[in-house]
């Protein structure tokens, strides 16, 4: 009905409702069907193809669904005391909580938060419900992490019977009404703005930036809504003067990339709201790691191979599970003082075992073995491919061959009877640091 009636009758500029999806004939302040004052609007409204979408306060969200006396308290995802924050809800944020702060100053900020583990797993499978109902939009969605993508709908408006601002705003009910979590979404003509607009209304949002107004937009913003500008060229911009969007628009592309390089040339597109890049579907993840934090910081060899060894065990199980192998293997320590150290090395072949991964991580734990105090370990692998070249044969080592057929004995009776079914001598008897929980995930 919209398709044939709406369109015609319903001015851009005036929209139609977010909850009932009525158009609007007025500049109202509220649904003329509904009485809802979350109304859409604007001139580019039914123009815009490319959204992204990203799910709010993810993690907390699908445990508040879980648990509905959480629904109205301050929730932290994360690990203990010595971890950091994986997600907060919006109450937590209100109260300063922030992703990726440590654990002991979140609670500092908000102690009446209510602290709960990460559940990979479930959140995983909430994700994928998510992700299927995307491709049931459009075959063109590019994730960029387990709750959010990059959507193209240009082109379905005849599949749907709708423009895809409508299509977009009946998803994000669906997503609310059949899983139970909140979406916000960004609609744009490129996907620099298209991910600027879905952070604009959060939570439960729908903003919207077009072709029009990208560049007086873009003018009044700090550089580091930019696309790669992290802290430390954050810095480097401001020593040169440089903090807002808009000096960028009045420098020439030539003067910033003698400045920057490569950067300079992208800081003179973004800033104009110049971005080409097209949605590719079905992402490649580019590794698979495993980290934990500890409670008390770790030196000792002894007690950092069990860990490592733990964590091995859980990117191989990720690995197999995927069907999938990866040639580098990535070490990551945190130290005492937050420096965080990466070693990798690459292997002959693609590897899926945890025998592998944990030697190779070994030889790289023992050359920082040198003393430093580490808060954080991680071990993980890049380079990813399927596993059909994984793990050949080794007819030179006879018992990393013997290591490998031991290792799959052991797969066969953890998916019989358990993880904890069959345990190495590295990590049994070892305690919680054998065990660490899981808190992060590339």
């Amino acid at each position: 009905m919209f398709a044939l009636v709406a369109m015609p009758v319903n001015d851009p500029e005036h929209g139609f409702c977010r909850d009932c999806l009525t158009p609007q004939s007025g500049r109202t302040m509220r649904c003329a069907g509904c009485g809802s004052p979350r109304l859409a609007r604007h001139a580019e409204l039914y123009r815009l193809p490319l959204a992204h979408i990203d799910c709010d306060a993810f993690y907390a969200a699908v445990e508040k669904r879980d648990r509905p006396e959480l629904r109205d308290k301050p929730v932290i995802i994360g690990g203990g005391k010595r971890g950091v924050v994986s997600t907060a809800c919006y109450i937590a944020r209100i109260n300063g909580v922030r992703s990726a702060m440590p654990m002991f100053k979140a609670l500092e900020a908000c102690p009446q938060a209510v602290v709960i583990s990460p559940d990979m797993e479930k959140y995983v499978r909430v994700g994928r419900e998510v992700r299927a109902m995307m491709q049931a939009l459009t075959p063109l969605v590019e994730p960029l992490s387990i709750d959010e993508a990059f959507l193209d709908l240009g082109g379905t408006e005849r599949l749907h019977g709708r423009p895809p601002a409508l299509v977009l705003a009946d998803f994000s009910r669906r997503v609310e009404k059949e899983i139970g979590i909140t979406v916000s979404v960004g609609l744009s003509y490129c996907k620099f703005l298209a991910k600027i607009a879905s952070d604009l209304r959060k939570p439960r949002g729908f903003a919207v930036i077009g072709e029009e107004e990208a560049v007086p937009f873009l003018a009044g913003q700090p550089v580091t809504l930019i696309w790669g500008v992290g802290k430390a060229f954050a810095a480097a911009l401001e020593r040169d003067g440089i903090r807002m969007i808009g000096q960028l628009q009045a420098m020439e592309r030539g003067d910033l990339m003698r400045r920057y390089g490569v950067m300079g040339d992208r800081l003179f597109r973004l800033s104009r709201g110049q971005d080409d890049r097209r949605v590719h579907p079905d992402g490649e993840a580019k590794s698979v790691s495993a980290e934990t934090t500890f409670d008390a910081d770790l030196a000792a060899m002894a007690d950092l191979v069990p860990v490592l060894r733990a964590l091995s065990e859980k990117v191989s199980a990720r690995l197999k599970k995927a069907d999938i192998a990866g040639r580098t293997v990535v070490l990551k320590l945190k130290s005492q003082d937050f420096k965080i150290r990466t070693r990798n090395r690459q292997l002959a072949d693609p590897t899926q075992l945890a025998d592998r991964i944990f030697q190779v991580g070994l030889q790289l734990l023992a050359r920082e073995a040198d003393g430093t105090r580490y808060r954080l370990l991680g071990i993980g692998v890049s380079d990813l491919s399927d596993d059909g070249r994984a793990d050949p044969p080794d007819l030179v080592d006879e018992q990393a061959r013997k290591r490998a057929m031991a290792e799959g004995a052991i797969d066969r009776l953890r998916d019989k009877f358990g993880r904890t079914a069959v345990e190495t001598g590295y990590t049994f008897g070892k305690g919680r640091n054998a065990h660490p929980p899981e808190h992060l995930e590339d």
